[in-house]
């Protein structure tokens, strides 16, 4: 008997016949067009990861911009 691992369940549940066909051994016929969309998620990742990265220099930017405004307010009093 083989060893059931959660991946498998999840391939089962979004596609039983590609999950079968994985099973079997049957190659895909659509190699192009899945490294096509191997790339297009590493490509949508890598403009995740940039968002993420420019929101955090965003906000830090803004902290900063608030304690100088602070900073130079007390100094006013």
């Amino acid at each position: 008997m083989s060893v059931i691992r959660a991946s498998d369940i999840g391939s089962y549940l979004y596609c039983r016949r590609a999950w079968r066909y994985r099973k079997d051994g049957v190659e895909s016929e659509n190699k192009a067009e899945l490294a096509a969309g191997t790339e297009l998620h590493r490509q949508h990742g890598r403009k995740t990861l940039s968002a993420l990265l420019l929101r955090t220099v965003g906000m830090i930017l803004l902290l900063v911009a608030i304690l100088t405004l602070v900073a130079y307010c007390t100094a006013q009093l």
